[in-house]
């Protein structure tokens, strides 16, 4: 019978870069989205509620922080 066709080992290939672009990724889209929401929060109610600047600069903060608060890694949480 004929031997294997190729080299390859499942499980056996060094994947520390896909990991690490993955958690790159990952991170981007997580900060990313909460800087995104925070800003158009601040503008939205900046411009199209009677709340003003005042009103949505705070409010946009609050958000800012509060999603820094929980979307933080935790200590541990390693998998």
């Amino acid at each position: 019978m004929a031997g294997p066709s190729s080299d390859y080992h499942r499980g056996e290939m060094e994947i520390a870069e896909q990991t690490a672009t993955y958690q790159l990724v990952m991170g981007m889209t997580k900060w990313g989205s909460l800087g995104l929401s925070a800003f158009l929060l601040f503008v939205i109610l900046w411009f199209c509620t009677g709340a003003g600047f005042m009103g949505g600069a705070i409010s946009g903060l609050v958000l800012l922080v509060l999603g820094i608060v929980f979307l933080r890694e935790k200590p541990g949480a390693a998998h």
